[in-house]
């Protein structure tokens, strides 16, 4: 079967990989990545996706994306991987929000309490319309930054 995306690594970007892998610059994958683009470079060994998978405990697909990514994307984004835009998850809250529960908690506790619980604090956010929602977890683990 032809390869669409064929890896021809020029004298400087062997060059940049070989020094990745030899002083382990970067992370894990990164140095991974460098020894997987190596081992499929067609001016080097040239080893099939399927040989670099079983070298390197990973499946054919990986390989196939790797080779994907250099081509489309180019080299240096394909060693150093794309930082996400986003984080996978939205932050909840904004930092006025965060500061107005806080502030809320370094208030008195409502009558009949000696100190603020989560559960009594999180009512008490959302009855002052600080938030429309909000649970406990998200009340400690904003209390546990602010710490």
């Amino acid at each position: 079967m032809q390869k669409k995306y064929i890896v021809r690594l020029s004298e400087r970007e062997r060059e940049t990989l070989q020094e990745v892998v030899k002083k382990l610059k970067g992370s894990g994958e990164k140095v991974r990545r460098a020894q997987m683009l190596l081992k499929a470079d067609v001016g080097g060994p040239a080893w099939n996706d399927s040989r670099i998978a079983e070298a390197f405990g990973c499946r054919r697909q990986t390989v196939e994306l790797l080779r994907e990514r250099l081509v489309t994307t180019g080299f240096q984004e394909t060693l150093d991987r794309k930082k996400r835009a986003e984080p996978p998850t939205a932050k909840l809250l904004d930092g006025e929000q965060e500061a107005k529960i806080i502030a809320t908690r370094l208030g008195s506790p409502l009558k009949g309490y000696v100190n603020w619980t989560l559960r009594l604090l999180a009512r008490k956010v959302v009855e002052l319309e600080i938030v429309e929602t909000v649970s406990y977890e998200t009340v400690r683990r904003i209390l546990k930054k602010a710490a």
